[in-house]
C-alpha cells in the first residue's frame, strides 16, 4: 500500500497485512482540515488494498510538560473566521471521513495514550477495537463551546456506553480516566503500560491478519449492520440537524470567540434555550 503523501499519518511497520499508523500533527494531533482529508485518503486507500487485513492507529505525542496526548481535539482555532456555512460543510467532512474509517472491510484497532478529547473520543469511536494505557484522559466538552459532538459522538456514544452515560459525559463535559472509560465500555481493554497498549493491539492485529480476508470483512459487516439500532442511519442524520442548529443560532460563534476562556474555565453568557433549539429536526 503507498504511503506517499500523508504528513500527519506515518506508518511504523513493514508489514503488508498489518498497517501501524502514529498520528502526529501539530502540538496536541488537533484535527483540522489537513488532517481530515488524511482520514479520507486513507480511508479511501485502505478500501482498495486487498492485502491490508488490519489497521492500528496510536499517537507517540506527548505535551510541553510530557503528558502524553492522543488526540486534543479538532482544531477549533482555524474556525475562527470560518461562515456558518463553511463550519457545517467541514463538521459534514468529520462525520463523513469516521464514518468511512468505521466502515472500512478490515479490523481497525486504536490504542489511546494520553489524552483524547471531543474528536478525539469521536474518532476513538470509529474503530472496531480500542485499547487504553493508564494515562488515557477522556471527555466531550463541545457543549461548552457552544456545540454537540457532530462527529459521530452523538449518534454512536449510547451504542458503547449507554443512553445514560453518554448524557452525563455529553451535558457535563466531564473528563474522565482510563479506569472509568474501561468500567463505562468506553475502552474495550485496558493495559498496564503504553508499551503493553501496543504488544497488545500487534498481539491482536497478528491473529486476525492469519484468518481468511474476506470471512473477516463478511463478519465485520454482517456485525455493523446487525448489532446496530436499525436507526442508525436516521440517527446521523438527526445529529447533523442538531450540530447544525447550534451553529445557525449563534452559539457555535459564541464559543469560537471566546474559546480561550472557555479553555480556561470562563464560561460565556450563553443564550437561553428556545424551542428552535430544543425541536431541531433533520
Amino acid at each position: 500500500m503507498d504511503f506517499s503523501g500523508f504528513s500527519s499519518l506515518e506508518r511504523i511497520d513493514d508489514d503488508a497485512h498489518v498497517v501501524e499508523l502514529r498520528l502526529d500533527h501539530g502540538r496536541v494531533n488537533a484535527c483540522g482540515s489537513a488532517v481530515i482529508a488524511e482520514f479520507e485518503e486513507l480511508a479511501r486507500r485502505l478500501a482498495a488494498a486487498p492485502e491490508a487485513r488490519v489497521l492500528i492507529l496510536r499517537s507517540d505525542k506527548a505535551s510541553s510538560k510530557g503528558a502524553p496526548i492522543f488526540v486534543a481535539g479538532a482544531d477549533v482555532t482555524e474556525r475562527a473566521d470560518w461562515s456558518d456555512a463553511e463550519v457545517i460543510a467541514h463538521v459534514r467532512r468529520q462525520r463523513g471521513a469516521l464514518l468511512a474509517l468505521r466502515a472500512l472491510p478490515l479490523f481497525t484497532i486504536v490504542v489511546v495514550d494520553g489524552l483524547a478529547l471531543g474528536l478525539g473520543t469521536e474518532l476513538m469511536l470509529a474503530f472496531d477495537y480500542r485499547i487504553a494505557s493508564p494515562a488515557a484522559r477522556f471527555g466531550l466538552p463541545e457543549t461548552g463551546l457552544g456545540i454537540i459532538p457532530g462527529a459521530l459522538g452523538s449518534t454512536l456514544l449510547a451504542d458503547v456506553i449507554g443512553q445514560h452515560h453518554a448524557l452525563r459525559l455529553g451535558c457535563t463535559g466531564e473528563r474522565i480516566n482510563a479506569n472509568e472509560a474501561q468500567r463505562l465500555g468506553l475502552v474495550d481493554e485496558l493495559q498496564d503500560s503504553p508499551e503493553a497498549a501496543r504488544a497488545r493491539a500487534r498481539e491482536l492485529a497478528t491473529l486476525v491478519a492469519s484468518k481468511a480476508p474476506r470471512a473477516v470483512a463478511a463478519f465485520k459487516g454482517a456485525m455493523l449492520e446487525l448489532g446496530a439500532s436499525p436507526a442508525l442511519d436516521s440517527r446521523v442524520v438527526r445529529e447533523a440537524a442538531s450540530y447544525e442548529a447550534q451553529v445557525r443560532n449563534g452559539d457555535a460563534a459564541l464559543g469560537r470567540a471566546n474559546f480561550k476562556r472557555i479553555v480556561a474555565g470562563e464560561a460565556p453568557d450563553w443564550p437561553p434555550r428556545s424551542a428552535e433549539i430544543v425541536e431541531a429536526k433533520p
